[in-house]
């Protein structure tokens, strides 16, 4: 409930999740986390997939030290686990995208705001999660617990600001898309609908059963029609018992945006790499002259002194002063005005932060696997780097046909790396071949978690030391059978319902010819097959007790 975690096989350590909502960080807050991952954690931190920011591997007794230094800069780490209400998730393009009706951040915001130490969820059934998003393609509305889409409606001849609200979504070992509550959610609804959601959840919630106690499961067990009138009937009765006080503190900010005072360019030449690191990582807003650039990070992982060159970054090229993390393990600089873009890109190499590929398949999502999670078979944290660097040793993230495609990466079936949204996730697992055991990973197809979301399609078994001549065999097969103006990800949507013309035409077909390439070799012929990445000891599968670290 206070934010900390023990780490993987030891009484000693924590784990710190500093909540940052709706992912929006500030300079000095970026330099505080700095200090503090130098003087109590291993002087690196790390972005997860829900936004917040990760210290790992701190002593015990400096826990409290951590979170004394939060909040001298207005963060915290409260109810960033435990069963209570998530860090809440806006998508870092909320204000920015093209197709958002409007920017939801500020409603984000004042959730977090609202809920932060609420006596409502201090001891829910369990952890209960809000994600919002600017568009139906830019966020993970539907396999949250509550996730929310900006719109507008005109009512009585005047614009009326909403949501399109979805309930019941959720990965894990048992996954579920969410369910669209009503076809117009006004937002002076917004904060009644969250509190009646919340109420039926812990009032009803299984508490006994913690493998079955999310949320889903609630309204997988009752069905969909009978929860969905629990929950308008509730929130009548909310709307009608609360005070006039409890409203969302939720005005959209008056900050005047002002480009920052160039910094200069000694050199006047543009480094090697950035017309392939401007293609990859770049986003045009919807304001004119402004870019978007996405950060890329090696599975999340930030140096404190790349931290400390983010903040100043931030300060130098951000029109709007602040950065937000993104949903893939990464940081969205915003409102980079288009002329400094090359500057920018030869500061970011200073720092070893100028990789391409941050808004392609070559830059996977793992979750912190066995580097630091109790509950993890596999260093799925190892497998993403291994996979980035070799996609860009390829440079596939100069392959357009490759763009739209994302790999996912769990150390376990509880899919904190949220393998089962994507075009090809990996779950975490451990196999034996005689007396000998080896790590693999379940692979499956076809996830995706935009307007069409949809789980992705068990496939195969991958050992770990086979999953990228996999995945390099899945594209070379893409671009032998491709349609014109085809992606990986399309090809893969119609293979997996049933929609593709050309000799592969099912998940079957598929997996029978990748057959040969997972067939484990004996110990003998090949001892490393049999360790995991970033390890050289035996494998064997060893989890502890506690609660999934990604």
């Amino acid at each position: 409930q206070h934010g900390a975690y023990g780490t993987r096989m030891t009484d000693d350590y924590a784990m710190v999740r500093i909540k940052i909502p709706a992912g929006q960080i500030y300079p000095y807050q970026l330099e505080k986390i700095a200090q503090l991952s130098e003087m109590y954690s291993i002087g690196s931190a790390h972005v997860s997939t829900r936004e917040n920011i990760q210290l790992h591997w701190v002593v015990l007794e400096d826990v409290s030290e951590i979170m004394h230094g939060l909040a001298d800069v207005g963060l915290t780490s409260r109810e960033a686990c435990g069963n209570t209400v998530r860090n809440v998730m806006c998508s870092p393009l909320s204000g920015v995208c093209d197709n958002e009706a409007f920017d939801a951040t500020p409603y984000a915001i004042a959730t977090a705001k609202f809920l932060l130490r609420n006596p409502l969820n201090q001891s829910l059934p369990r952890k209960f999660k809000f994600n919002f998003s600017c568009c139906e393609n830019h966020g993970m509305t539907r396999i949250v617990d509550v996730g929310l889409i900006p719109q507008i409606r005109e009512i009585d001849g005047k614009n009326q600001r909403g949501f399109k609200i979805f309930l019941g979504g959720g990965l894990g070992n048992k996954s579920y898309v969410g369910h669209q509550l009503e076809d117009f959610t006004s937002d002076e609804d917004l904060l009644y609908t969250s509190i009646a959601v919340l109420q039926i959840f812990d009032r009803m919630g299984d508490r006994k059963n913690i493998a079955r106690n999310r949320m889903r499961y609630l309204v997988h067990e009752m069905g969909w029609e009978k929860f969905q009138g629990l929950i308008l009937k509730q929130r009548a009765i909310v709307r009608t018992t609360q005070s006039v006080i409890v409203r969302l503190n939720a005005k959209q900010s008056s900050n005047e945006i002002k480009r920052p005072i160039s910094v200069s360019d000694e050199s006047g030449s543009t480094p090697d790499g950035y017309a392939r690191w401007l293609k990859s990582t770049t986003y045009k807003q919807k304001q004119e002259g402004y870019t978007s650039v996405f950060i890329t990070l090696e599975a999340g992982d930030i140096t404190a002194n790349q931290i400390r060159a983010i903040a100043q970054i931030t300060r130098d090229f951000s029109a709007e002063g602040f950065a937000r993390n993104g949903f893939s393990q990464d940081i969205v600089l915003r409102y980079v005005h288009e002329s400094d873009l090359p500057k920018l890109y030869s500061r970011l190499l200073e720092v070893g932060l100028a990789n391409s590929g941050s808004l392609t398949m070559v830059s996977p999502v793992g979750c912190s696997g066995t580097s630091s999670c109790n509950l993890a078979l596999t260093n799925s944290h190892r497998l993403a780097k291994e996979i980035q660097r070799k996609f860009l040793e390829l440079k596939l993230d100069e392959d357009d046909d490759l763009r739209n495609a994302t790999i996912k990466i769990s150390g376990c079936p509880n899919s904190c790396g949220q393998h089962e949204i994507a075009t090809v996730g990996f779950s975490g697992g451990g196999a034996r071949l005689g007396k000998d055991m080896y790590p693999y990973y379940n692979m499956s197809l076809g996830g995706r978690s935009d307007e069409k979301a949809m789980l992705g399609v068990f496939c195969m078994k991958v050992p770990v030391k086979r999953t990228i001549p996999v995945l390099l065999k899945i594209i070379e097969l893409f671009k032998k059978n491709k349609q014109q103006n085809d992606t990986l990800s399309k090809w893969i949507d119609r293979i997996v319902l049933g929609n593709e013309s050309s000799e592969i035409k099912s998940v079957r077909d598929i997996k029978k010819i990748l057959s040969p390439l997972v067939v484990p070799p004996t110990k003998d012929n090949e001892p490393d097959f049999y360790l995991d990445y970033g390890s050289d000891t035996s494998y064997h599968t060893v989890t502890g007790k506690g609660e999934c670290a990604a």
